[in-house]
């Protein structure tokens, strides 16, 4: 039987791949350069596979080192779980995250079986509302933790993730091409709002708002009725949506990113655990996988394969 792969070579090697540097990565594992360097002959020897290419004085990884890195994080991180699960002396107590429900669907699955797998003695409060109320709990101490749409001009929290910002239709009618455009939206003070109002004035397009709601729930409903057109995070794209682009007549519109804003509550470690949970889980989680025209949409495969590549603009969400 082939002889299981080293946890610290894959430490170190994350480290690495995080840094840029082999030096950089010896302090942070506590090691030699040397020893390192090492570390890595002997990873590339037992995989059988060059892992990294030079590219100046920056160690780049290889195509076969940007696999193993996807492998190495999940067994590094199962590793971590697994003796949490053991651990008397794990963390205990409540902590409270927000989230609006755009980004709720996508992401809290994926979050919360983690965290909850390595503190299974930690309970977890959700709330899902708009970025400006969870920005307000967030001063008010009502949260500990809230994962926030992040604005530059009003800083704040940490961005975390980039998203794509995508106009959005149904993909059985045609509301997009009406001469008056119907549009839902969240609030007035919405960041997506109002870079989309401003886009559609820009560009001298008539449009009108007819639905107005902070719940993505009823947004979505709307824009699969045939109802209304609107903007949506990549993330929050349904089956059954259609991605419009220019040959629509609609231009596109900056990314956003995803932020994690701390409360000030006092309990630093289980916000520093869940804090990192949420990072390193929206970390491996890949965008929407390309849609084949003649092909079907699976959540599985599509949401779950690193190697996801992003949506074009025509592209429809199948199976609603």
């Amino acid at each position: 039987m082939a002889a299981p792969l080293d946890l610290d070579q894959l430490s170190t090697f994350i480290a690495i791949a995080d840094t840029g540097s082999f030096t950089r990565a010896a302090e942070e594992v506590h090691r030699t350069q040397s020893a390192v360097s090492m570390q890595m002959r002997r990873l590339e020897g037992r995989i059988g596979k060059a892992l990294f290419q030079k590219d100046g004085r920056t160690n780049r990884l290889t195509e076969e080192g940007e696999r193993l890195l996807t492998y190495a994080r999940r067994m590094l991180r199962l590793n971590r779980e697994t003796l949490a699960a053991f651990d008397d002396a794990s963390l205990e107590g409540h902590i409270r995250i927000g989230t609006p429900d755009d980004y709720a669907d996508r992401f809290l699955p994926e979050i919360m079986a983690r965290f909850s797998r390595s503190n299974p003695r930690v309970e977890l409060s959700v709330a899902c509302e708009p970025t400006t109320n969870l920005v307000e709990h967030i001063r008010r101490g009502n949260l500990d933790l809230a994962l926030v749409t992040h604005d530059d001009s009003k800083g704040g929290s940490e961005p975390v993730r980039r998203e794509p910002v995508l106009w959005v239709s149904s993909a059985n009618h045609t509301v997009h091409e009406r001469e008056v455009l119907p549009m839902a939206f969240g609030r007035p003070n919405c960041l997506w709002r109002r870079t989309a109002c401003a886009a559609l004035e820009e560009d001298g397009r008539q449009y009108r708002v007819l639905f107005t709601s902070f719940s993505a729930t009823v947004i979505a409903t709307a824009v699969l009725s045939g109802l209304a057109v609107s903007v949506l995070p990549e993330c929050a794209l349904r089956p059954g949506m259609r991605v419009l682009g220019e040959a629509d007549g609609f231009k596109p519109l900056p990314d956003c990113h995803i932020g994690l804003m701390r409360g000030h509550t006092g309990q630093v470690e289980i916000i520093d655990a869940l804090a990192r949970h949420i990072s390193e889980s929206l970390d491996n989680l890949s965008v929407p996988a390309f849609i084949e025209e003649t092909g079907s949409f699976d959540f599985q495969s599509a949401f779950l394969n690193p190697r996801g590549k992003r949506l074009r603009p025509g592209h429809v969400m199948n199976g609603w």
